[in-house]
């Protein structure tokens, strides 16, 4: 009986055992998820075969590296097994070492980040080496393989590999801060530390958000981290951006993976400089919190900058969740950047409103005084990659859902005669113009449309409109600008949402 039972033992653990190693060797034979490659054709292609006696050895292939470098990506293609390590990678510059890696094809170097495995740092100019580490190769047939490397320019954006629904509207938050900053949160035993990026990066994710711009103040040493991360959070975009500190206010730079120069001193370097710099690089530029008080708490935080051409002025925080959270929790107090934004708009700058959380705790709950997704920053546009989220913050197809509700929708087109204008552009309008609003939002939330900050109209949302509701406003409109927005209250009578305007004037 017990000889019965070892071997029903025995038998037993060689199933488990036999598929374990089944599943194991199915993992590996998946390899890894493939990496994103610039799109246009590689600055330097490599190519050569490998036979059997080639297995077991090292050889190096050179390619040079020319002025004025931001990142390199190589990629390494074969036709042999695609589950066998047959050519492993390493790489050096004219200097000495930079990385080498087991099971990827692909890897990227810049100033400021890497692929896991490899140096990030300055890309000097001269002969780089990859180091083929060659497996064991077939003894049928030769293995042909290609080396392709790429050398992109400041503001060449390498794509991430993140899921898109396509042409829509998208969710994000356009300011928080980790340890990369003055970001803390509590550790393990309790005790305050700087608060790791994973963390914020993992609450955006658990909230639903699309994407998020991770803004610490005057540095990108949260670069490498994106770069590491990114791979496991294929739902989330992670868009590089820092929060430019000076002394007369907080700037922050979305979509630039470059360090930008924050000391803006009367005579020297200006607002204006910086804007024109950060363009040039395919980036965006929003002036934060405004309306917060400057002093020993905070550095430089109200806006006092001086001669600004609001022309390069893309954004405007109109609501910052840090500031309404410790101030009561209405959008509307004292400190809100709403006015600061229309005030510009009716001097005719078509600057668009965001909001941003400024959460510094990247495990704040929802409902406490600064959290990850509140207010959230809703962009429509034409799927989730950084080109075409900037494209849509640019365009100011944009809303702030202030209340954290992932099913709000609020949408705003202005008409006049044959003209049409969309959230975010400008019409010449004749005595009468229609408005119509898109909107979803609770039952027995008002929908109010404003010029500027006169409220021309009001409606109460039913449960009708519960599922979306299209509405339309006839104007008539005086000679002058006018600034046609729309906003949606709760029942508390405190803003839920926020439009973006569209700029009508009328000639005569």
């Amino acid at each position: 009986m017990a000889g019965r039972t070892m071997i029903a033992l025995t038998s037993r653990l060689s199933t488990i055992v036999a598929t374990a190693l089944c599943m194991l060797v199915m993992s590996l034979l998946a390899g890894p998820a493939s990496a994103q490659l610039p799109v246009g054709p590689p600055d330097r292609q490599l190519a050569g075969q490998l036979v059997n006696a080639d297995s077991a050895t090292y050889q190096v292939h050179g390619f040079d590296v020319p002025p004025d470098v931001h990142r390199l990506v190589v990629a390494i293609a074969h036709d042999g097994n695609p589950a066998a390590s047959l050519i492993e990678l390493g790489l050096a510059d004219p200097y000495g070492f930079r990385g080498a890696s087991s099971k990827k094809t692909s890897f990227t170097i810049s100033e400021i980040d890497a692929t896991p495995g490899y140096l990030a740092g300055r890309l000097p100019v001269g002969d780089w080496k990859v180091t083929f580490s060659i497996g064991q190769l077939p003894e049928d047939k030769p293995t042909n393989w290609t080396l392709k490397v790429w050398f992109l320019s400041v503001g060449e954006i390498l794509p991430a590999n993140v899921k898109s629904r396509g042409r829509g509207w998208y969710r994000g938050d356009m300011h928080m801060h980790s340890g990369h900053s003055d970001g803390f949160c509590a550790s393990q035993s309790g005790a305050k530390v700087p608060c790791p990026l994973y963390n914020a990066i993992a609450s955006a994710g658990a909230r639903g958000l699309d994407f998020v711009m991770l803004t610490e103040h005057n540095t990108v040493s949260q670069a490498q981290v994106i770069r590491e991360l990114q791979p496991a959070f294929d739902r989330v975009l992670l868009i590089p951006a820092q929060e430019v500190t000076t002394f007369y206010g907080h700037i922050n730079v979305w979509g630039v993976d470059k360090s930008i120069d924050y000391r803006i001193v009367p005579g020297g370097r200006s607002f204006n400089e910086l804007a024109d710099e950060v363009h040039r690089l395919g980036g965006l530029v929003s002036i934060n919190h405004p309306k917060a008080p400057t002093g020993a708490m905070c550095l430089g935080c109200g806006w006092s900058m001086r001669d600004v051409d609001y022309s390069k002025v893309d954004a405007v925080e109109a609501v910052n969740g840090a500031i309404t959270g410790a101030t009561g929790g209405d959008p509307q107090g004292p400190l809100s950047g709403i006015p600061f934004w229309i005030q510009h708009q009716k001097n005719a700058n078509q600057i668009v409103a965001v909001g941003g959380s400024d959460t510094h705790d990247g495990t704040a709950e929802i409902g406490s005084a600064s959290t990850i997704g509140r207010p959230t920053t809703v962009v429509f546009a034409e799927g989730l990659d950084q080109a075409a989220i900037i494209k849509g913050l640019k365009s100011g197809r944009v809303f702030v859902d202030i209340a954290y509700d992932p099913a709000a929708v609020l949408d705003l087109q202005v008409s006049s005669g044959a003209r049409k204008a969309l959230m975010g552009g400008s019409l010449e309008a004749g005595k009468t113009a229609v408005a119509r609003v898109d909107v979803k939002a609770p039952p027995g939330s008002r929908l109010e449309l404003m010029d500027g900050d006169t409220l021309l109209a009001t409606r109460t949302l039913t449960d009708e409109d519960a599922g979306g509701s299209h509405h339309e406003f006839q104007l008539k409109l005086s000679v002058g600008l006018h600034v046609v927005r729309a906003q949606v209250r709760g029942t508390d009578n405190r803003l839920r949402l926020l439009s973006n305007s569209v700029l009508a004037k009328r000639v005569q």
